[in-house]
């Protein structure tokens, strides 16, 4: 299984997802979400395979988020203005993402990345 992990490095949910990754001796390819923004055509394709709404792929608790006032923009955006809006700015995007070949988990829970990932092995 090649899993791709965008992470932050000073983000402390991402360093735990790494750790939890780590632990369980899941191979990953990691990826600075910040060094190197997901381009729109990865968000489409991520967003299509999640089964999620858009929306959900925002950090929402980021400073980027709240200097946009994206809370009350997001819901008259189309999808496409959403997606390049993403694709513009990597601390936009919800972390850590980790895209598997049929899956896409946003944010970290352990239970839902250990439910997913035994369940795709």
């Amino acid at each position: 299984m090649n899993l791709l992990f965008l992470c932050y490095p000073g983000c402390s949910t991402c360093a735990k997802a790494q750790r939890w990754l780590e632990e369980k001796g899941i191979a990953y390819t990691p990826r600075n979400i910040k060094a190197q923004n997901p381009t729109a055509a990865e968000l489409e394709e991520w967003i299509a395979k999640s089964g999620l709404d858009s929306a959900r792929f925002f950090n929402t608790s980021g400073m980027r988020y709240r200097e946009l006032a994206l809370k009350d923009k997001l819901p008259t955006m189309s999808e496409q203005e959403r997606i390049s809006l993403l694709a513009s700015d990597g601390m936009l995007v919800k972390r850590p993402l980790l895209i598997g070949e049929s899956f896409v988990l946003v944010g970290f829970q352990a239970s839902k990345w250990e439910e997913k990932l035994i369940s795709h092995q």
